[in-house]
């Protein structure tokens, strides 16, 4: 009888950081992409709010719902029940009251059976993050680029490349650990930066974009596996065109329909 894997937990990933040991965290959004991800050796998954673009075919972020994600969190947690999962809180599900982002963090956790969430931005966003804390509900930081800030932001923009930029994110960093995160996701952070931010702080740093000084790294499944079509981020890489490897295998299946050669004697009853 094979033994049961155990269940991974939040001081795993500071262990891990203390070490030396990197830490590999991907996303995912359905049983079978959490199931397959865990079963590769990855550390920590991310249901991330890149799903409303990736999964849902919207045109950014913003237009996720918390119901929407629930649902994916729930579906990833059931493919990989021992697996630390992170809940990506959307748009305006945590930023118009303390009381709606502990129970909409709530809902991850009770509902999609997350292990913790993510939220987006930095010193100002700590009285947030410590409620949630002391209302025991683990939280991930993200400094960086903030996906649900791009109306206000004009867009995508590198921050930290200004001596001020820089200083700014430094101390959002520090503020963001005071408050209780466990690890700071640095996406698109200059690697020199990251690195002093990895360096500084005693929680574990999760690079996107952020140089290989973090000490873990994260990237969305669809653009590591060739899902999304020709587009490939910066600070992603490609690993696997299985976008277009499904697309030949469909073909296949489309001809054989049309000429008749599927199904045959072994595929019929």
């Amino acid at each position: 009888m094979s033994e049961k894997p155990k269940k991974i937990k939040i001081n795993t990933f500071r262990k891990m950081k203390e070490r030396g040991e990197k830490i590999a965290m991907t996303t995912c959004f359905s049983a079978p992409s959490a199931r397959i991800a865990t079963e590769s050796g990855i550390d920590m998954l991310l249901v991330g709010d890149s799903l409303a673009m990736t999964v849902m075919g919207y045109e950014n972020t913003l237009k996720l719902t918390m119901d929407e994600s629930i649902m994916h969190c729930a579906s990833s947690r059931r493919g990989a029940p021992y697996a630390f999962i992170v809940g990506d809180m959307p748009f305006l599900s945590w930023q118009v009251s303390v009381e709606e982002a502990i129970r909409n963090a709530g809902r991850f956790l009770c509902e999609g059976g997350a292990d913790a969430v993510k939220l987006e931005g930095g010193a100002e966003i700590t009285p947030v993050i410590k409620r949630l804390v002391a209302a025991g509900i683990p939280v991930m930081g993200h400094i960086g680029i903030l996906p649900q800030k791009i109306l206000t932001s004009g867009g995508y923009f590198v921050p930290g490349r200004t001596e001020e930029s820089a200083e700014r994110l430094m101390n959002d960093a520090k503020a963001l650990e005071e408050a209780g995160v466990f690890a700071l996701v640095l996406e698109c952070v200059p690697a020199e930066l990251s690195g002093r931010i990895s360096r500084e702080l005693a929680i574990p740093t999760i690079g996107i974009g952020g140089g290989v000084q973090c000490d873990g790294q994260v990237q969305v499944l669809c653009d590591i596996l060739g899902l999304g079509g020709d587009f490939l981020p910066k600070h992603a890489k490609r690993y696997a065109e299985i976008g277009k490897n499904m697309q030949q295998a469909i073909a296949t299946y489309v001809r054989e329909v049309k000429d008749g050669s599927f199904p045959t004697q072994e595929n019929s009853f």
